[in-house]
This record gives structure tokens, sequence and C-alpha cells, in this order.
């Protein structure tokens, strides 16, 4: 039997005779019409029916070379992230905006009567008796000049003054406030920072230096408390300051003095109740841009007033007659009560 790899007819001739060392390299005819090359028509050239090479692009196409599990993972991500951005966003529960900044620290000084609460002596004229510096409404406030600092322009600290007015004669003055119980005319003015603590002062009252109404408002209980007349005396004044180079600070430091007698009974004689005020308001520049507030300290001296009255809703003006009662020595040692919650014995208004 021959060689098999020898072909049927023989070696060639001229050939060696010996091993072709190109036989390797010998195609069969199979191999060759696999191998030939097609020419593509003008239309397959010119892109018909073959798509063109594109560069990959880096989308959410690439996903498709992840796991389904891994891609699972990252849309169920996604997906939980904007329901949290929605339902933060959207929530009607929402009491303002987000507590950020300085919120509200308030301290109630209560001022007792050394002896019965007297009735006015003119009731036609209850602040008769008042030292001339008391004026009426908005025009004792005494707010200074505006004046540029190093950080903020003059237009700018005068922007800022008139949002305090504006504050102090929602808060303190108008009768709607003091005796009706509204308090949206303040709130509007407040930075949407503290309108959540502001919102929950009003709607829990607590004297714990963060949540009395009374830190925000000067009010009265109008079930218990009418107003005399709507007219009230002020005096006092208020200073600018910067805090820093982007915080502007005025500290309003003002008494009114509302004439107010027992609700239901418009025969019962009014007296003069008294309340000082130091209200600490810091301003950035977008605040002022704004025409908003950051009330961030009040102090409150009101009376007269029994000492333990809970005046974080309302405050309680003593009606006439009624005797106050002597302040409680203060024990430094003793922290059976708050540091803050504080009495003492009223006197009369002095210019």
């Amino acid at each position: 039997m021959g060689d098999p790899r020898e072909p049927p007819e023989g070696t060639p001739e001229g050939g060696s005779g010996n091993e072709d060392e190109f036989r390797s390299v010998v195609f069969d005819e199979s191999f060759v019409r696999a191998a030939r090359i097609q020419e593509l028509s003008a239309q397959e050239r010119l892109g018909g029916g073959h798509p063109r090479a594109t560069r990959a692009r880096i989308g959410f196409g690439a996903l498709g070379s992840l796991p389904r599990q891994a891609v699972a993972l990252l849309l169920l991500v996604v997906l939980a992230f904007a329901a949290a951005v929605y339902f933060g966003v959207s929530s009607p529960h929402r009491a303002g905006g987000a507590a950020s900044g300085n919120q509200l620290t308030s301290t109630m000084v209560a001022l007792s009567p050394a002896a019965a609460v007297a009735p006015v002596a003119d009731p036609g004229d209850p602040f008769a008796g008042l030292p001339a510096d008391f004026a009426d409404g908005a025009g004792g406030l005494g707010l200074p000049a505006a004046a540029g600092t190093v950080h903020f322009t003059r237009p700018e600290t005068a922007r800022a003054l008139d949002s305090v007015k504006q504050y102090l004669v929602a808060s303190s003055l108008a009768p709607s406030t003091l005796v009706e119980g509204e308090t949206g005319r303040a709130r509007a003015l407040v930075t949407p920072g503290e309108q959540a603590q502001y919102d929950d002062s009003l709607n829990a009252p607590r004297d714990d230096q963060r949540h009395a109404a009374t830190g925000w408002l000067v009010r009265f209980d109008p079930g218990k408390v009418a107003l005399a007349t709507e007219r009230v005396k002020v005096t006092g004044q208020a200073r600018v300051v910067e805090a820093d180079s982007g915080t502007l600070e005025i500290t309003a430091d003002h008494t009114f003095v509302y004439a107010v007698r027992p609700a239901g009974t418009a025969q019962a004689p009014a007296t003069l109740f008294s309340v000082r005020r130091e209200l600490r308001f810091e301003f950035e520049h977008g605040d002022i841009g704004a025409g908003r507030v950051r009330l961030v300290d009040a102090v409150v001296h009101a009376g007269p007033t029994a000492c333990g009255a809970d005046a974080a809703g309302y405050l309680q003006p003593l009606p006439a007659g009624s005797e106050g009662t002597a302040p409680a020595a203060v024990s430094p040692a003793d922290h059976a009560r708050p540091a803050w919650q504080l009495c003492g014995v009223l006197g009369a208004p002095t210019g």
C-alpha cells in the first residue's frame, strides 16, 4: 500500500522523491473555497444592509455587562433614594424649613407686685403716669439710623432694621397677636430654619428655654384677658454690630406697657402690665434679602404676675386688687428647679 501522504497519481515529475518541505502549507480545495474574498457592492460600501462600526458609549447600556443581581441592587438603591427625596420634599406634614443655624433660647422672669395691684388712676388716660420717654406704638421703638459696616452695606443694614421693626410690631403691638390668638403675621417674618421651632412653641408651649410661645410673642389668653385700649406705650432702643464677617447682629431692648382688664368684664378696672423684651437677632446676607429675621435669644421680664405662674403659653397679668407673692430665696445649691426660672419684685417704670 502506498504512502497515504502521497497523491494518487504518485510523486510529480521533477520531484525529488523526498518529503516536500512545503507540503504543510498546501491548502486543499475546500479551504480555498471558504477563503474566497467577496467584494462588497457599492450599496454595501455605503452602509446599506451592514451596521456601521460605532464607538461603544458609556451609559445605561453598560449595565448589560454587569451581573443581573448587581443591576437589580443598583436599581433598588436609585429608587429608594428617589422616594426619600420625593417624600422629604412633598410631605404635607412638614412644618417649615429644616432647622438650621442658631435656634431661639428664651428666659422668662416673672415680676411680682410688692403690694396689691392698683387700678389705673384715670380710665380715660390709663398711661397718664408713665415717664415722658414712653411713646405710642412703633414711635417708641427708637431704632437707630442705618449705617454700613465692614461686610454689610448701608442698604442691607437698613433692611435688617426694617425687618426687626416689622417683627416687633407684629409680635408686641398688633392687637390680633396680643389678645386674638393670631400667630401667622410674626411667623411670616421668621426665617424658614426656625419656623418648625416656632410652630412647636405655639402648638405645645413649655418652659424649657426652647419652646415658650411668650419667647416669640407677647400674648394674653383671650378667654382671661382683654385690652382696655389698643394703644401700647413703648420705650427702648436697638444696637447693630457685626457678629462676624457673615453675620449682622441686632439687639432690641424695649419695654411695652399694656392697659388690660379681665375678659368679659367691661366695667372691671384696668391695670397696667409691663413687658421688657430684650431680643437678639442674627442676619446673614440671604436673610436680609428675603426680609426674614432669625431670633436667637429672648429675655422677657413681665409683671405684675405671680411667681411660679405658667407663662410659657400666655402671659398672666394679675387683676386689680390681687396680691403677689414674695420671690423665694434662691440657693445656688438647689438643683430641684431649673436655673432659668426666676422671679423678681415689680418696680415702678422709670424714665
